[in-house]
């Protein structure tokens, strides 16, 4: 009887133990099929952004959706512009979430890449910039637009090198600001007064807000959603400046006041909207990604949040994909909205080949 049930209990073990190991190549063959049914699978994709640290958290997003639909994804290049768009264009890269729809349109023209290129979405609405002085210097001397600094005496209150003109914080070169800027002087008679100040744009901006905390007077570009709005606040310790029309390079002509104006202040620059440029090969044959990059948006004020984070330190590469997992955490009934819709596309234009 002992010997009998002794038995029975090692056989139950074995059949337990039997079960054990068959279950896992079940599971992995349940997942192994419903990546089969990505409609990524076996694509690799291919981005840039520049080397505004800031760029990288949209960019991380993005990419973490095109994972969801399958995607294997490259290490994200950090190359400047026109030479983001440059590759793009040739097929080098597929897709870059650093787009500004108005400021770049030179670029593009320049670049002649709209057969090969095409811009989708709105990754990021309300992007607004232009020129700012400290509030200080403008009450005491009634500084409201870049045109005043055509008087020597007014551009010397913000001369930071002793030449007698004053200095323009502005852009890196090339940059669809950069070209902006060099075209206000010509076109506000300020080539005499000012002098445009180009270079690495975080480094020209932090020396700005020292000198700034040093009391000196300050004059520069700038754009928001970034940091600097927090730190620099507009009517506390900063005021925009207007201009005197509206005057843009050639390319984007067609705009007009009501394009770079911002409560009833004419501020030169197109208020914008940051979108995803893709090379038209990876769209048509990737109609899931396209979907994703159309769908995808990140607020301004979540851009804001994230640029500051960054300012005040959590800057690694691994700080930046956990910050960017914890937007989609917190925006999850969306992004899984958006994927699923993608999946759709992409499994649709599917049935559509095969047919």
């Amino acid at each position: 009887m002992k010997q009998f049930t002794l038995s029975v209990v090692l056989a139950s073990l074995l059949v337990s133990i039997s079960a054990c190991q068959t279950a896992p190549p079940a599971t992995t063959e349940s997942t192994e099929s419903t990546k089969a049914a990505l409609p990524g699978k076996g694509v690799t994709a291919r981005s840039a952004h520049s080397n505004l640290i800031e760029e990288h958290f949209q960019t991380e997003i993005v990419n973490i959706g095109l994972e969801e639909l399958g995607y294997r994804i490259a290490k994200p290049q950090e190359i400047d512009y026109p030479a983001i768009y440059l590759a793009v264009a040739n097929g080098e890269l597929d897709y870059t979430t650093i787009n500004y729809e108005k400021t770049h349109i030179p670029i593009l023209e320049n670049i002649g890449g709209a057969d090969k290129l095409e811009v989708l979405g709105v990754l990021t609405s309300d992007v607004i910039q232009g020129y700012q002085i400290n509030k200080k210097v403008a009450d005491e001397y009634n500084i409201t637009n870049i045109e005043q600094l055509k008087d020597p005496k007014i551009a010397k209150l913000f001369d930071s090198d002793s030449d007698g003109k004053a200095n323009l914080v502005g852009c890196n070169p090339g940059w669809g600001c950069e070209l902006i800027i060099e075209h206000h002087l010509e076109a506000y008679g300020l080539q005499d007064t000012v002098e445009h100040d180009k270079g690495q744009y975080i480094a020209l901006i932090a020396d700005t807000i020292t000198r700034y905390q040093q009391g000196e007077n300050i004059f520069y570009y700038t754009y928001n959603p970034h940091w600097v709005a927090t730190t620099l606040k507009v009517d506390e310790d900063v005021l925009w400046l207007e201009v005197p029309f509206t005057s843009l390079p050639k390319e984007q002509e067609q705009l007009t006041e009501q394009d770079t104006s911002l409560d009833n202040k004419n501020l030169g620059f197109p208020t914008d909207r940051q979108r995803i440029i893709a090379n038209k090969e990876f769209l048509d044959a990737n109609p899931a990604a396209k979907r994703w990059f159309e769908l995808v948006t990140i607020s301004a004020e979540d851009m804001n949040k994230e640029s500051l984070r960054i300012k005040d330190g959590e800057d690694s590469p691994k700080d930046i994909r956990s910050h960017a997992e914890e937007w989609i955490e917190q925006n999850q009934e969306l992004f899984d909205g958006w994927i699923e819709e993608a999946k759709g596309t992409g499994k649709a234009a599917l049935l559509d080949s095969e047919q």
